[in-house]
């Protein structure tokens, strides 16, 4: 049987890749939980430094499992909340993974999975992909998604692509700040490695980790307690070895160990 999701290394990048081609990489319980898994030894492998998030096959992902959703019609609330709550720890663990997540998008990403590739640190996708969030035209509701898509995008942008239901091209997207960058398929492989190498040698490890963390909580602060976070935070960073490192080599004029 094979995975659901396969979990490969290559230097300091793991690639990370939605394995069920057959159905488009929907997302099911099994799906979700296999890919929480690989999200979870990524951050726990010492030797990666970025991760990479794909889809087997020509779709990245079309969102919600739909027959695994017709099932779910007949399961208790508490059963569906369980199910919902799976989901939605799923996008978290993106959100706040510790390393840098670069969705790679060779193919269509609809509904979940779109918010899969938005919920990324970078999204850099295939020019022929079709992406947006089309829960209202089966009758259903793009719920946990939007949680992060209102935080990237704000409430005008996020109507229009909520409340129409309509796919758009990964052009506009990118256009629209929903993704990172539209690139032609031929070119993808390569934008996507010369990324994940910038990020992986040309930047701290611990620095990166610090200022996602930030840029999750800022958003939902007040000025002053905003403020007063940034300060802890800046001090906190300063006693860091990547941060000691970091400015020792620039003074001395060599490199920082994270270029080795």
């Amino acid at each position: 049987m094979n995975k659901l999701v396969t979990y490969m290394t290559s230097g300091r990048v793991a690639t990370l890749t939605l394995n069920r081609p057959d159905k488009r990489n929907a997302l099911n319980h099994n799906l979700v939980q296999a890919l929480r898994a690989a999200l979870a030894q990524a951050a726990q492998d010492t030797h990666v430094r970025v991760v990479v998030l794909t889809g087997a096959g020509t779709a990245f992902s079309a969102g919600a499992d739909l027959e695994a959703l017709q099932q779910l019609q007949t399961a208790t609330p508490m059963e569906n909340v369980a199910d919902s709550e799976n989901l939605a720890e799923l996008f978290s663990d993106i959100y706040l993974h510790p390393k840098p997540i670069i969705a790679k998008v060779q193919g269509h990403a609809i509904a979940g999975g779109c918010g899969l590739a938005a919920v990324c640190d970078f999204s850099i996708v295939a020019d022929h992909a079709k992406l947006g969030f089309t829960e209202v035209r089966i009758g259903f509701v793009p719920a946990i998604v939007m949680v992060f898509v209102l935080r990237k995008l704000g409430e005008a942008a996020a109507r229009d692509l909520f409340l129409r239901g309509k796919l758009i091209t990964s052009v506009e997207a990118a256009e629209r700040g929903l993704v990172t960058q539209s690139v032609s398929a031929l070119s993808l492989d390569e934008v996507v490695d010369n990324l994940a190498q910038e990020l992986a040698h040309e930047t701290s490890g611990s620095a990166v980790s610090l200022t996602k963390r930030m840029l999750a909580q800022v958003p939902g602060m007040g000025l002053r307690e905003a403020l007063t976070y940034a300060t802890q935070m800046n001090a906190f960073a300063r006693g860091t070895e990547d941060c000691q490192a970091g400015i020792a080599a620039f003074l001395s004029k060599t490199d920082p160990p994270w270029r080795a």
